[in-house]
């Protein structure tokens, strides 16, 4: 089983926002995962768009960013990987897992 940390980075205005985000979950081959990350408040806009960023970090690997402005791909990133979602509300979906997986999560603000 791969293991691998889902880490989200976001702004929010004023005071921190509190997040509530998807419970680990597992994922066997060929399956899609659906990560849900809800926020307390709106998050920063950075030129019409929203101030969120998806990472994800596999054991003894440094972070690799993956989405920024809540759907961007970073070059490199496989198209299995997608954010959608704005304002409070963004969801990181991951199409067809290679291998059984074991997603947790983590956030900073």
């Amino acid at each position: 089983m791969t293991f691998i940390i889902i880490f989200i980075w976001t702004l929010t205005a004023f005071a921190q926002g509190f997040i509530t985000q998807s419970p680990s979950t597992a994922a066997q081959p060929g399956e899609t995962v659906k990560i849900n990350c809800k926020i307390s408040r709106d998050v920063i806009k950075h030129s019409g768009r929203d101030a969120l960023s998806w990472y994800l970090q596999k054991p003894g690997e440094a972070l690799k960013l993956l989405i920024y402005f809540a759907s961007t791909r970073q070059s490199g990133t496989p198209s299995r990987f997608s954010g959608s979602g704005s304002n409070s509300d963004f969801t990181l979906t991951i199409s067809g897992s290679r291998t059984k997986t074991s997603f947790s999560l983590s956030h900073s603000d």
